[in-house]
């Protein structure tokens, strides 16, 4: 019998570990919550953070990449930052604590804080796997966010933004959302720092879109130049509801963003469009898993990255589709810009199809600058720096020019404008 020894706990693991030790009177929640968090704390004690071995975390090696946790009380000062859209209703999370939220006709949002502390909470706190280190360790860690309720029938006069913002230390955030019947929302979610402190934060978000429901969600991940960030958002789309998923990673040292999504109800259509803005020594992965778990369901995915200096990224995407899900139409491309040398970009697009009237599809591609392209704008006198700038901004707004609000494709497009004017 061959028997191999578990290897050392790293520096960050034993660190985890200790913030959960001497934190552990401070998380809220009565005994059945924190049975589930010393239970989860133990499991992760068990098993570690996940390396290469494991194959959904074959790009990012934690037991390497993460070298060191930020103390919980390291902290500098955080305060909300301005929304994305102007007139968006702003619900703050700073430093890991719900703000006072605006009212808004037709929402309920609730601080996660009280469900935790009252036990209802409890049901929701789990990992789904043995593999999945972001829900356990957000499950083991959390202390607030926002519940948020979407009354059927609902079209929000206005976008709700949700800010976790941050200023070094820890910080872990929950933010479960129901979208009822037939209701209609645009909503923001923004990953933020503040400061030059070292940050370590998770966050999970949940989307539960009933019959006929309408969503536009976008994430924006512009966490500090030394932070590490472990985001998961999971969704299930009811009958002929609609969820548009729009991501932006522009900051973050350590970036793991999970995407896993359930089309449950038949007529179900979910879209995916991701910009990775990769620069320095950056690791960011996007990982995506998506069933299409009955017939007449739709999806389409569209990763777009620009990737510079010595940075590295990953895009796993996996597409299932269920046995009996029949008339399923899904397509996934994932399109590179690598422009240093040394940057670093791996696509895993995977179907998984247990139906034969399907149309499935992916694609993936690598590529510099077309010099073509290039050589065309300079012969009109346009200087090299400004045709290359102008050529890699062309490239991810054909993808955010697909949203339908125009102020949101005018807010995205001046974010991804000032990141890359930054490099400059």
């Amino acid at each position: 019998m061959n028997i191999q020894a578990k290897p050392p706990r790293t520096p960050a693991e034993q660190a985890i570990i200790d913030a959960f030790v001497a934190d552990l009177g401070t998380l809220p929640g009565d005994a059945r919550v924190t049975s589930i968090r010393d239970r989860l704390v133990a499991e992760f004690s068990d098993a570690g953070l996940p390396s290469r071995r494991i194959e959904s975390w074959h790009y990012t090696d934690m037991r390497t990449l993460l070298r060191k946790v930020p103390d919980i009380n390291d902290t500098g000062t955080a305060d909300a930052v301005a929304p994305l859209l102007a007139g968006a209703a702003v619900l703050p999370v700073i430093q890991g604590v719900a703000g006072k939220a605006p009212e808004v006709d037709a929402l309920s949002a609730e601080p996660f804080l009280d469900a935790l502390a009252s036990g209802e909470a409890a049901g929701q706190l789990a990992a789904r796997g043995p593999d999945d280190l972001v829900g356990r360790l957000n499950s083991a860690f959390v202390s607030d966010g926002f519940a948020l309720d979407i009354a059927d029938g609902a079209a929000l006069d206005r976008p709700v933004e949700v800010q976790a913002v941050q200023a070094g230390g820890q910080a872990h955030t929950r933010f479960p959302i129901r979208v009822g019947r037939g209701a209609k929302a645009t909503l923001v979610e923004r990953q933020a720092a503040t400061g030059d402190k070292a940050g370590f934060s998770s966050s999970i978000t949940t989307l539960d879109l009933a019959e006929g429901a309408d969503i536009t969600y976008v994430l924006v991940q512009e966490r500090g130049s030394d932070d590490t960030h472990l985001g998961q958002i999971a969704a299930r789309l009811a009958e002929n509801s609609k969820l548009m998923l729009f991501i932006v990673n522009a900051g973050g040292k350590l970036v793991r963003q999970e995407v896993l999504v359930s089309a449950a109800g038949e007529g179900a259509r979910f879209d995916l469009r991701g910009i990775n803005l990769l620069g320095g020594e950056t690791h960011t992965d996007v990982t995506m898993v998506l069933g299409h778990d009955v017939a007449h369901t739709t999806s389409q995915e569209t990763m777009r990255n620009i990737v510079f200096d010595r940075a590295r990224g990953a895009f796993q995407g996996q597409i299932r589709v269920a046995k009996g899900a029949q008339k399923t139409d899904a397509k996934m491309a994932c399109n590179t810009l690598l422009l240093s040398d040394e940057a670093e970009f791996s696509a895993k697009p995977e179907l998984e199809i247990f139906a034969d009237d399907v149309v499935c599809g992916h694609g993936a591609t690598v590529a510099d600058i077309d010099h073509n392209h290039l050589f065309y704008l300079q012969a009109r006198g346009i200087p090299e720096a400004r045709a290359r700038a102008l050529l890699v901004q062309a490239f991810v707004q054909e993808t955010v020019e697909e949203l339908e609000d125009e102020a949101l494709v005018e807010a995205l497009e001046a974010l991804i404008t000032r990141w890359l004017e930054a490099r400059d």
